[in-house]
């Protein structure tokens, strides 16, 4: 008798693993299918000879931190809010180089918001990867 009882004992409870890996099939299949899928016979644009323009009415931040609008250096923020309407001022739009350390971007943004700005929106290259 003694030897039945440690047999039952050392059983494992297969159905709870089989229902928690049910449940991990289920979330993977639902979390694979809400990004569909590409068409194969799609191809995307080169973009290697184009030139990158900013949008207009943008503010654009070089590597070192200086300013221009459309091409035209800008002395600092204060000087570009002022040349401002008040409903230009609800959303500016920031195109950051690649090289500008974040800490100025953000002292930028936070100085543009103190100045009044409503929004502070950056613009960034979108990849497809």
């Amino acid at each position: 008798m003694k030897l039945r009882k440690s047999i039952a004992a050392q059983k494992e409870p297969t159905i709870a693993l089989i229902n928690v890996v049910f449940l991990m099939l289920i979330f993977f299949m639902i979390t694979g299918t809400l990004a569909p899928p590409m068409d194969g016979d799609v191809k995307l644009i080169q973009t290697e000879g184009l030139e990158g323009h900013e949008p207009p009415d943008t503010l654009v931040v070089h590597g070192g931190g200086r300013l221009s609008l459309r091409g035209v250096p800008v002395a600092d923020a204060e000087s570009f809010m002022t040349g401002l309407k008040d409903e230009e001022k609800e959303t500016l739009r920031l195109v950051p180089d690649r090289d500008l350390p974040a800490a100025e971007l953000v002292q930028l943004a936070n100085t543009l918001r103190g100045l009044g700005a409503g929004r502070v929106v950056l613009i960034s290259e979108r990849a497809l990867y």
